[in-house]
């Protein structure tokens, strides 16, 4: 018996040691500062969501000043042009689009962000997809808004055959449970944080913030912390070799696979951090005049330039762990 106890015990340890190990994630790549212009790529395509954005290459965004190393040298910022008129008939207002050149299946991904675009109009975003395999490699929107309005929503975007269950231990609060793109016009399965400082001006005045995703065969969780929480993980605020995401407490959101296969409905995936304007969604009416914002949202942007000097993307570093 006293054999049998110890077999026990050991198994309960080896199984422990397991759903530990489980958790824990290596450092595999940290970018900060300049590493940003040799590890993202800068994309020019047409704003597939129909915004008034136009998508700069990186030369020009360097030349126009639209992306650059902070002065401290420890952060990098990506800006939108804040001093032209746009002609309704031309382009968008000059942004950008930057594309991780790695791609990543299971990881998780720290995202040190000490300032974000806001305004009226603008559409900020930083998630993961193929944009070559879309929708069959799915999507995750990690940190995404529109108008100022918050608070932040995270979401899946999928394939066909993917649902969310009502109940789940995370904090924020379900909008829909359909996450594939063919249902409630690709709305997606999304979940809104409940902190005051997770979006927006209020999130640029609290000094911004961290925000992570963690990605398994099994569930994908969200979690963020302001700058000045007390629950900061430590390996989060360090930017350590290891992070261990079961110290990290109750996520903000948590879409686990009960009713969606996550292995075969999401795939090898970019990291991509955006700015765009209007669209189909910061430029619905409905929604840009809730956000107290005048007349339209083209005609806002094209005739406001000075507006958008505070559009723009303050980026401590991106930190990916895996396993």
């Amino acid at each position: 018996m006293l054999r049998l106890f110890a077999l026990y015990s050991t198994s309960l340890l080896t199984t422990s040691l397991l759903v530990s190990a489980s958790s824990v994630y290596t450092l595999s790549n940290e970018v900060i500062g300049s590493a940003f212009l040799s590890d993202f790529v800068w994309e020019t395509i047409a704003d597939p969501t129909h915004g008034r954005a136009n998508y700069i290459s990186q030369a020009d965004a360097l030349a126009q000043n639209l992306s650059y190393v902070s002065e401290d040298g420890n952060a990098f910022i990506l800006r939108t042009d804040d001093t032209t008129t746009l002609r309704a008939s031309g382009v968008g207002r000059n942004s950008t689009r930057i594309r991780s050149v790695a791609t990543y299946t299971t990881h998780v991904a720290v995202f040190d962000i000490r300032h974000m675009p806001q305004g009226c109009g603008t559409w900020p975003a930083v998630w993961e997809t193929n944009r070559y395999d879309w929708p069959n490699s799915g999507e995750v929107d990690i940190f995404e808004g529109a108008n100022d309005v918050r608070p932040n929503l995270s979401s899946l975007h999928t394939s066909a055959n993917c649902t969310m269950p009502a109940q789940r231990n995370m904090t924020g609060t379900a909008t829909s449970l359909q996450c594939s793109v063919l249902d409630n016009g690709n709305q997606g399965c999304g979940v809104l944080s409940k902190k005051a400082n997770n979006y927006g001006p209020a999130f640029n005045a609290a000094g911004g913030g961290w925000y992570a995703l963690e990605r398994t065969n099994t569930y994908i969780r969200v979690f963020f912390w302001g700058r000045n929480d007390a629950t900061v993980p430590s390996d989060v605020k360090k930017g350590k070799c290891c992070v261990d995401t079961s110290a990290w407490g109750t996520p903000v959101a948590v879409f686990p696979s009960t009713s969606c296969d996550l292995d075969s409905h999401f795939g090898e995936n970019n990291i991509i951090i955006n700015l765009t304007f209007c669209g189909d969604w910061a430029g619905a009416p409905s929604l840009f005049t809730k956000a107290g914002c005048p007349g339209t949202c083209v005609d806002y942007v094209n005739n406001n330039p000075s507006a958008f000097s505070n559009a723009y993307w303050d980026l401590g570093a991106v930190r990916v762990y895996e396993q």
